[in-house]
């Protein structure tokens, strides 16, 4: 991969423009320019035709606008990346841009500096993702099968939902420690963010990159598992999948409850499990994942204010249509010191807590920090906060088999 060079194809309706560009990039021993297009659809065919690394994408052209050309070049050609040039600093353009499939968005002119670092981030992905199609590939061959970027087709899955309706109780690193106690090779495992302004569930596993679920959203009703493996983050550690959240919060605003519902049922039907982490407020895409929730893990830690969304979201959840033995309650970070019992809270909310996880500051923070799931770690399994996450997991696949 260091070896090859980064294919480059220059689109923009202007030749001194095209021209120029063309010189800039002729000095950079590790950037080919294979060809320009003056057209959006120039850019369609050539994208196929000369497979490029990386296309310079204006966005003014004379048949359609850039955006649209990079969404084209997307659905034929997911691992080419679009790097979008425009007059227009607008960041309506810049949202729009990145919701079609551009990986980077700069103002004309940029400054050279500017443009080969763009180029450069941008092949180096292309490059990766070329490696993965060519890895899920030699999977299929080795096998005869489906590679499982993608989770395994035909799978009758189930959506678990973690929820609490107070922040800051601990749901991403049960949703994150519960999927890596869940996964294995008969068990297929994805992490969906709920959270989409503020999501952060992929750091929890010390990964990232530019896909999310906004790829995939606006396309629900056109997926099919190479477009879903492009934009999955797998954990290579786990084997746990993850679907991450935009990078930007108002990327959000493209995304409707109505697709993210629609989402959740196509990924139950390519993975066994579909882990949830929901965000507290009862926002459009916490009340579709919880509509499309075949279990709901109730998360209350010893404080009253938590206690008291708990007690809240109990009298709720009868008018949300989730049956009460579809609630699993779940007490994080107990601390035997506070005099609040998991048993007092039960008989004050006439519902037993399920499973207790104990309050364990250091296995949990480093593993946070780290972002390595803790359940990785076999030897945390003979820990009670080890023992609560495999049990909590058992009863997951007990009531949700």
């Amino acid at each position: 991969m260091a070896d090859e060079k980064i294919k480059v194809l220059i689109v923009d309706d202007i030749a001194e423009t095209r021209e120029n560009i063309r010189k800039l990039l002729q000095f950079e021993s590790d950037v080919v320019v294979v060809g320009t297009a003056r057209t959006g659809q120039e850019a369609i065919d050539l994208s196929t035709d000369l497979e490029p690394h990386v296309v310079l994408m204006d966005i003014n052209m004379p048949d359609m606008d850039g955006i649209l050309a990079t969404e084209l070049i997307r659905q034929k050609a997911p691992s080419v990346q679009i790097v979008i040039l425009s007059v227009q600093g607008d960041p309506n353009y810049m949202r729009r841009a990145m919701l079609a499939g551009a990986r980077d968005f700069l103002t004309k002119p940029p400054t050279i500096d500017e443009l080969i670092s763009a180029i450069r981030r941008a092949g180096v992905m292309s490059l990766e993702e070329r490696a993965k199609v060519d890895a899920r590939t030699a999977t299929v061959d080795a096998t005869g099968g489906s590679a499982s970027g993608a989770g395994r087709p035909g799978v009758d899955g189930r959506v678990i939902v973690v929820y609490s309706p107070k922040g800051g109780t601990g749901c991403t690193m049960l949703a994150a420690n519960l999927a890596v106690s869940l996964q294995s090779d008969d068990c297929q495992v994805l992490v969906v963010d709920g959270n989409l302004q503020f999501g952060n569930v992929s750091i929890f596993f010390n990964e990232s990159s530019k896909n999310h679920i906004g790829d995939l959203a606006p396309r629900v009703n056109e997926l099919d598992q190479d477009v879903v493996a492009e934009v999955l983050i797998e954990h290579v550690e786990s084997g746990v999948k993850i679907l991450a959240a935009p990078p930007r919060p108002e990327f959000a605003e493209e995304i409707t409850g109505e697709q993210f519902q629609q989402l959740l049922r196509y990924m139950r039907g390519q993975f066994d499990y579909v882990i949830v982490d929901a965000t507290s407020a009862l926002t459009e895409y916490t009340l579709a994942a919880l509509d499309a929730a075949d279990l709901v893990l109730l998360v209350s830690t010893q404080d009253i204010p938590s206690i008291a969304g708990t007690k809240m979201f109990l009298d709720l959840a009868q008018a949300l249509g989730i049956p009460s033995p579809n609630l699993v309650f779940v007490m994080n970070r107990y601390d035997k010191r506070i005099n609040i019992t998991p048993e007092r809270i039960g008989e004050s909310f006439k519902k037993k807590i399920d499973v207790v996880v104990p309050l364990d500051s250091r296995t949990v923070i480093p593993s946070v920090n780290r972002g390595i799931p803790f359940m990785i770690d076999s030897k945390i399994n003979a820990l009670p906060i080890g023992r609560a996450l495999q049990a909590l997991a058992e009863l997951v696949i007990e009531k949700a088999p």
